[in-house]
């Protein structure tokens, strides 16, 4: 099991949209924030189950319809770069 690390994009990514989300509906974005945490945690166990991402070297675990984690894997970690909104452009 490798350790999930987050980076300050990923944690500024995530604090954004659930903000964003809990002006209209806190019980909407209590419920996404569980389901980010819970997919996160499950990188650490099965880190090469999700797709290639757009991005050389990364790949994407699509939390939600519209929500992305994009993370790469990592020698001694699972390092998670980005959580996106599927509408976002990325790269």
């Amino acid at each position: 099991m490798l350790p999930v690390l987050w980076s300050d994009e990923a944690s500024l990514d995530l604090v954004e949209i659930i903000d964003f989300i809990e002006q209209p509906n806190t019980l909407a974005a209590h419920r996404l924030l569980t389901d980010i945490i819970a997919a996160a945690e499950q990188l650490a166990h099965m880190p090469e189950l999700f797709r290639p991402g757009r991005v050389s070297g990364t790949r994407e675990c699509v939390v939600h319809p519209n929500y992305v984690l994009v993370y790469r894997v990592g020698v001694s970690s699972v390092d998670l770069l980005r959580v996106l909104h599927a509408r976002q452009k990325y790269p």
